[in-house]
């Protein structure tokens, strides 16, 4: 399994594969050493995939299914098809502009069947590949989104208060 989250003491990115045969993880900025808490990581089977049960940086449970794709990188591929269109538009040439368009969803297609999946973390936004049991954990719910972006919110104006 491989993780991708900040860290939480200096926000620098941490990236370490195999983490469930780690004890920790380091922080190769700040050098912060993050105990990977007990039972956090399941084995279903002896040679199965480790299967996550909680976050390894924060302590919720909370985790969603997505894509492992940069959501910016796929907001602009979908910005330049539709300037490249309208463009193309401009210039009153329609076969080219719906050749643009399609081959831009045609791409959004490839991508969905082609990108892995990940678990991210509502609280930490820790990314987690190569796990098992990811159907457990269901897909984004902007509720729960919320209720720990506000959470958040709250904890940062009372840090500015004190």
């Amino acid at each position: 399994m491989n993780i991708v989250c900040a860290c939480p003491s200096c926000s620098a990115g941490i990236y370490q594969s195999h983490v469930e045969k780690s004890v920790s993880l380091t922080c190769p900025a700040c050098e912060r050493s993050i105990t990977i808490p007990d039972n956090a990581i399941e084995f279903a089977a002896k040679d199965a995939q480790p299967q996550l049960t909680r976050c390894l940086i924060c302590p919720s449970t909370e985790l969603f299914v997505r894509k492992n794709f940069p959501q910016r990188l796929g907001v602009g591929i979908v910005v330049v098809g539709l300037a490249m269109s309208c463009v193309t538009w401009g210039y009153r040439d329609l076969f080219s502009t719906f050749a643009i368009l399609f081959s831009t969803a045609l791409l959004d297609v490839i991508l969905f069947f082609v990108v892995p999946d990940c678990l991210t973390c509502y609280r930490c936004g820790s990314r987690y590949t190569g796990t098992d049991g990811m159907s457990e954990f269901g897909n984004f719910n902007l509720e729960t989104h919320e209720k720990y972006r506000q959470q958040a919110a709250r904890e940062q104006q009372s840090t500015r208060l004190s």
